[in-house]
Formats: C-alpha cells, structure tokens, sequence
C-alpha cells in the first residue's frame, strides 16, 4: 500500500541566543510520508536549509533517545506540549497527526524556569537544581535484604511507580499558566515519600525542593490539572496533594 505523503508550512521560533529578541521564520516542506516521526520531519527540514544556505542555518532542538525515555525532544506545537496526540513525548508524535497542508507552529518551552539557548533549545538545569536540593538516601541500610522481608502495601508501590515514571521533560511547567514546576518536584517527592527507604529524610525533603522551585522562578500551583492533561506519562496530581502535606509537616515540625 502507498504511504501518502504531505507537504507543511513550518512555522518555527527561530532565536540565535538567550539575549535574542527571537521571531517566527516559515518554512516550506514537501514529499513528507504520513508515517514520518516529528524529530525526522525537523531532521529533513534542517537538511533542507543547510542545502539551500538558508541564513539563520539549521534549527536547534534538542533530542537524545527517540524513544519517549529521556524527555529531551520537548517541543510546543500548534499550543500544545508535545503536540496534538496524547501520553507520547515529541519523537514519537507521527505526521499523521496533523492534516496536509496545514501550518505547524513550533516554539520552545516558555517559562522563567526555562531561559532559551538557542532556536527550540531551553535552559532546564533548573530541574537539576531541584534534585540536588532534595538530595539522597543516606541512611546505612546495610546489606540489601531479601525482597520479601520489607513488605510495602501494593498501593504505594502503585503510586510511588506511577511518581518515578516522570521523565523530567517540563510538559508540566510550559502547560501551566503559571509556569509551575509543583507536578515535576511532587513526583521526585512522592516516589519516596511512598517507600519505606525515604522515609528518613522526607520532610526536609520536601521543604528544601519547594524552597528551591521558588527561588528558580517558577510559578504557583493553583490546581487547574493542566499538567496532568498534558504530562506524557500521565501522572496524576494527586501527588502534588502528597507533596502539600509533606510540606506542611516540615512547616510545623520547626
């Protein structure tokens, strides 16, 4: 069966450093297969205008394991994280998902938590600011025991696994209106807060990410889910539930 193939205007931000005011450049691209991955669609484009010398040169994204693993490809397309499908990060958004002939508008994402580098590329150091600040399990356990002799209940490894799935790709923070980051830190917080291994540090924890989250630039949480909607693997903000409590014990614990 013959693939069809499609034809686009790119409709991409274009900025050539942080200190850059930025605009949208539009570009033109053919003889694209419907089964086409979104990060090959900006591999052909980029080949395009690095063969017709095209001044501002190649557009930078950013990208790693093309997989939906590592959380790097992420894009805002046509006003959405990720783009139009749902629970997928940007490699693996197909062509399919968008009718022939139409504009694909392309941005980084935009918070103050995420300053731009280059083009489509963000600054998200941020994120491992925040882990840092939350640092580790230090508690000697010891030698590793037997899985069978620490028992957890099934739920709380259910949500302390549905925490630990977040990839870190800040879908989150660029939805908000408020470009909050409470999503991202209420998972770090909760995969622990779950598990009898964080149980040691896991007021402070949580004292010190929020503090760090503040101190960042990112905005506050006023519970509208957007976040969920749009995070790629559907983490529930039940978590940021978690998170408020867990901070409100470290509060009143001073």
């Amino acid at each position: 069966m013959r693939r069809r193939e499609m034809e686009y205007a790119i409709k991409v931000w274009r900025q050539k450093d942080a200190k850059d005011k930025g605009r949208f450049e539009v570009y033109l691209i053919k003889n694209i297969s419907e089964d086409t991955s979104f990060l090959e669609m900006l591999d052909r484009l980029n080949d395009q205008l690095i063969r017709s010398g095209a001044p501002s040169g190649p557009v930078a994204f950013d990208h790693d394991c093309r997989e939906g693993i590592c959380g790097a490809c992420s894009l805002y397309i046509n006003g959405r994280a990720h783009g139009p499908d749902h629970d997928v990060t940007t490699c693996q958004l197909y062509m399919r998902n968008f009718k022939d002939g139409t504009t694909i508008t392309i941005e980084p994402w935009r918070s103050r938590g995420f300053p731009v580098i280059k083009d489509l590329i963000v600054d998200r150091q941020a994120f491992d600011k925040i882990l840092q600040a939350g640092g580790f399990i230090s508690v000697n356990t010891g030698a590793a025991p037997d899985a069978h002799t620490l028992l957890i209940p099934k739920h709380k490894v259910e949500e302390s696994l549905d925490a630990s799935s977040c990839i870190g790709c800040g879908a989150c923070v660029a939805t908000c209106k408020n470009g909050s980051a409470m999503l991202f830190v209420a998972a770090r917080v909760s995969a622990l807060a779950c598990l009898p291994q964080g149980e040691e540090e896991r007021i402070n924890r949580a004292k010190a990410m929020v503090a760090k989250m503040d101190e960042l630039g990112f905005g506050a949480c006023t519970n509208t889910g957007a976040c969920q909607i749009e995070c790629p693997k559907g983490i529930s903000i039940s978590h940021i539930a978690r998170l408020n409590r867990e901070f409100l014990l470290a509060k009143f614990g001073d």
